[in-house]
Parts: C-alpha cells; sequence; structure tokens
C-alpha cells in the first residue's frame, strides 16, 4: 500500500465527486476520480497511475453501470483484490443481491451521512491492509521456499555423483542402486518445484519443437519397465502405427509423461497392470492415457488432486498422494492448451487423461 491511501471515486454526477472529495479530504487520503466506467478502467490500466486501494462506484451510470464495472474488476486478476463500495439509492433485496453476486465488499446507500462514508472506507482499507501484508507473506514464503530448493540442489548432486564413483568398487550394488533411485526422485521433485515457481511467475517460456510422441512413449517405457518389474508389475504399452508428432516443449512433456506414470506404478499392487496409452482424440488431438489398477481417485477428489496444496490419502497404507507433481503435470498441460483429468478405472484403478 501507498504511504497515502488512494481512493478511487467513480460517479457520472460532478456534483456527487465533489462531496466524496470534501467529506473525505481531511482524512489523508489520495483522492483520484473518474466520470464512468470507462474512464475508471482507463484509470487503472495507466501505469502512472497508484492502484486505488478502495473503489467508491457509483451504480446509476450511463454505458456501463456500476454492478457490471464491479463484476468486471472483481473478474480480472489485477484488480480482484481491490475492495468496492458500491454507492447507490436503490435499497431493494434484489439490487443487494445483484451487488453482492458482482463482488461488492461493501455498500453505502444515498443519501449518506459523512460520518458513514469515513467509517466504510476505513474498514475497507483495514481489510486491503490485511490482504497487502498477507500477499508480502507469501511472497517472502516462496521466496524462502525457491531458495532452500535451489541450495538442496548441490549436495543432492554430490550424492548422485559419488554413488556413480562408488559403483565400480561395490559387489553387491542393491543398496546403492535404492540410494540412486532415491536421489532422483528427490532431485525431480525439486525440478518439479522450481517448475511450478517459474511458471507461477510468469517467466517460463515454452521451447516448443516438433516432437515424436510414440518415440517419447517408448523412452518412458524403458525408463520405467525396471521399477515396474520390481514390484512385478506388468507395464504395458499401448502405441498407434501412425505415430503423432506434435510440437510440444520435449523436455515438459516428458515430465508430465513421467510424473504421471511413476504415480500410477507406486500406487498400483503387486501383480496389478499399467497401461500406458498414446492414441488420437477426436478433431485430430492427441490423446495420453495412463490407466493403474491401484486404490483410485474419489469422485470428491478427482479435481483437487491438481492443486498443490492438497494433500490426499491414495487408501494404501504408508503411501499419502501428494498433489506437486500433479500440479505440474495440470500447469504444463494448460500451458499447451490442453486438457488433463481424471476417471475411474473398472473395476479399479484411475485413468489419467491427457488431451492436447
Amino acid at each position: 500500500m501507498n504511504e497515502l491511501p488512494v481512493v478511487l471515486i467513480v460517479d457520472d454526477e460532478p456534483s456527487a465527486r465533489q462531496t466524496m472529495e470534501m467529506l473525505l479530504m481531511r482524512e489523508g487520503y489520495q483522492l483520484s476520480f473518474a466520470a464512468d466506467a470507462y474512464e475508471a478502467l482507463a484509470h487503472l490500466d495507466d501505469e502512472d497511475e497508484a492502484l486505488p486501494d478502495v473503489i467508491l462506484l457509483d451504480v446509476m451510470m450511463p454505458g456501463m453501470d456500476g454492478f457490471v464495472l464491479c463484476q468486471r474488476l472483481k473478474q480480472n486478476p489485477n484488480y480482484q483484490h481491490i475492495p468496492i463500495i458500491l454507492v447507490t439509492a436503490l435499497d431493494s433485496k434484489q439490487d443487494l443481491a445483484r451487488g453482492l453476486e458482482a463482488g461488492a465488499d461493501d455498500f453505502l446507500h444515498k443519501p449518506y451521512h459523512g460520518l458513514e462514508l469515513r467509517a466504510r472506507v476505513r474498514s475497507m482499507l483495514r481489510i486491503k491492509k490485511r490482504h497487502d501484508a498477507l500477499q508480502v507473506a507469501l511472497q517472502l514464503r516462496q521466496d524462502l521456499a525457491n531458495m532452500i530448493v535451489h541450495d538442496i540442489r548441490s549436495p543432492l548432486s554430490s550424492i548422485l555423483i559419488a554413488c556413480d564413483l562408488l559403483e565400480p568398487q561395490l559387489t553387491d550394488t542393491e543398496n546403492l542402486e535404492m540410494i540412486r533411485s532415491e536421489a532422483s526422485r528427490l532431485s525431480a521433485f525439486l525440478t518439479d518445484m522450481l517448475m511450478l515457481a517459474k511458471m507461477e511467475d510468469g517467466r517460463l517460456i515454452l521451447s516448443r519443437s516438433k516432437v515424436n510422441i510414440n518415440h517419447m512413449a517408448v523412452s518412458v517405457y524403458d525408463s520405467f519397465s525396471p521399477e515396474a518389474h520390481l514390484k512385478n508389475i506388468q507395464f504395458v504399452l499401448d502405441l498407434p502405427p501412425q505415430a503423432p508428432v506434435v510440437s510440444v516443449d520435449a523436455n515438459l512433456w516428458r515430465r508430465v509423461m513421467d510424473n504421471l506414470v511413476s504415480n500410477a506404478i507406486k500406487f498400483s499392487p503387486t501383480n496389478g497392470v499399467v497401461t500406458l496409452r498414446v492414441s488420437a482424440g477426436a478433431e485430430d488431438s492427441l490423446k495420453i492415457e495412463v490407466i493403474d489398477e491401484g486404490p483410485g481417485i474419489p469422485a470428491e477428489h478427482q479435481e483437487t488432486i491438481f492443486d498443490k496444496y492438497k494433500i490426499i490419502s491414495a487408501g494404501q497404507r504408508d503411501v499419502k498422494q501428494v498433489g506437486l507433481g500433479l500440479a505440474f503435470c495440470k500447469m504444463v498441460v494448460d500451458a499447451h492448451n490442453g486438457r488433463i483429468f481424471v476417471t475411474p478405472n473398472q473395476p479399479k484403478g484411475s485413468v489419467f487423461t491427457v488431451i492436447l
């Protein structure tokens, strides 16, 4: 928030704007004015103007009324955090409900008293101040998490290098392979975290190239076949005769397929079957399915598993399904203008489907 709180007054009546200015002038606010909704939008889009901390918005305006403007602002990620006080002479419950549906944070009914106006503005400023403080705290936490991820990568790389150096000196490498496997999993987890941070900050740029999906699927199959064999899981690869070639970021897309197959093997029971299937979808789209026979995903969690903040029990002892890998998949698929979703497998298990 600025040193002086910024209050934007939007009203098509010059006398109404002047009245509000007089009632608020001693409060120490920086006041801005707009004569209609379009002028208000232009003010908000002007990079030279400070974003308001509170908007006083008249409802009855020509062209675009206050309800519509309020709804537009609350749908815009850049402005939805700004508290809006609707100023109106309308007092029916229908009008109140319409204002709430539009996203209004408070109401000021005409004719209003200066004491009430000032109290409502102060109330909204307190809410905005708490919001700003929370955003700063969340950003600090995110920055700290990113620093920790970067710092962990160096010792992790040392562990993997040490595994390679030790291997020729050992006759029984089973435990060494376990160390290498778990360190590689942790490395992949850290990579996903860094990628997620870049995507959320808008710093990730897709490096698209023509990719033969059949070739990539075979590579995924070869990578995970040993892990499936150790669990006595039958890993099936189902590819179309005509190999699909699509324009994607090859590294990110490989991470998506790796995450989905890794989850399928991890949650499938011994002697189960995991299938990686590539096929043509409707209207020449690409369809990738990863099918398992695990505990399945409850219907109420089929959306939340793609949320990185959700942790859902997969129904197996000592195994938890964490949403980070799936959240990464969703963000990558969304960045490619595709879709990812999960449906039940029959008689049990899940089918994760990606359509591009």
